[in-house]
């Protein structure tokens, strides 16, 4: 690790960071200020993450420029598209919010998400069984012998936009996906070991794994290394936030609509700040 590397590194954490509350504010902007119109505004949210991930697959020779895209489109498109339709299942169908002592502790949308659990065993397994860059299925297939069998060779380079698209909203559901399963008291509880060990496991995980990401000079493979990263440091700030320890001012970002700015302000100086300094370092001489 040098200064160099910390540094891509640590842009590259911030920018996937960032996006995190800043995608859950938009849900709750969209719900609270369309109310009744929410999901024609949910359509548009989730067209504007397609527009980008479009831009992104004709913009792949700009490897940086390609990458931001694909992670914009994901969390675009998986707040519009994805966590709405959801919403409209959930509304449609009557399901209730799961409330203890009075409070809200699961809205009735992420009950509905539980029953893609098999959909998202399905999707793994093509992931199992095809080529992709991911370490983690690439270990799988290594002590499995699976690269063998299935004959798989060097891979065609697929766009960076859409690989950065798919890989953000993989990562994104199925860790939705594992804390919902944790927080259902048939499975274990939020105060059960088990989520203890998805926390704080989680945290591990991510220390572990930023260990890498801040040895990294190249800040595209920097971000789509720093998606995971993120994800799964976010579910230790989940948790948290389930057991009530701080305020989570994203969900309530009419309340704190001075934070939440800040977030997007700083996302933006964090992108602008790269892209000068890219530039200044490509005009000087060598």
């Amino acid at each position: 690790m040098n200064l160099s590397s910390f540094k891509t590194g640590l842009i590259a954490f911030l920018i996937v960071l960032l996006l995190m509350p800043l995608g859950h504010a938009l849900m709750v902007l969209n719900e609270h200020m369309l109310d009744e119109q929410k999901l024609i505004g949910a359509f548009f949210i989730g067209v504007l993450g397609l527009a980008l991930l479009v831009w992104g697959i004709f913009s792949d020779k700009k490897r940086t420029l390609a990458t931001i895209l694909g992670l914009l489109g994901g969390v675009l498109l998986w707040t519009g598209w994805i966590e709405f339709s959801f919403v409209w299942i959930a509304e449609k169908l009557n399901i209730p919010h799961l409330e203890e002592n009075g409070e809200v502790v699961t809205n009735a949308e992420y009950l509905v998400m539980m029953s893609s659990l098999g959909l998202l065993l399905a999707f793994l397994l093509l992931f199992l069984f095809a080529q992709n860059n991911c370490t983690f299925f690439n270990w799988f297939k290594r002590v499995f012998r699976l690269n063998t069998a299935l004959k798989i060779t060097e891979k065609q380079q697929k766009p960076l936009a859409l690989t950065t698209f798919i890989e953000t909203i993989m990562l994104l559901w199925a860790f939705y996906l594992v804390l919902l399963l944790v927080y259902d008291k048939d499975i274990a509880g939020d105060k059960h070991p088990a989520t203890y060990i998805v926390s704080y496991g989680s945290l591990l995980w991510s220390c572990y794994l930023s260990l890498k990401l801040f040895k990294l000079n190249k800040l595209d493979y920097a971000i789509r290394y720093a998606i995971p990263t993120v994800i799964v440091f976010w579910n230790f700030i989940e948790v948290l936030g389930r057991w009530n320890t701080f305020k989570e001012i994203w969900v309530y970002p009419t309340e704190h609509w001075l934070e939440n700015l800040l977030f997007l302000i700083a996302l933006g100086a964090i992108i602008i700040y790269y892209f000068i300094e890219n530039k200044k370092n490509k005009q000087q001489p060598v």
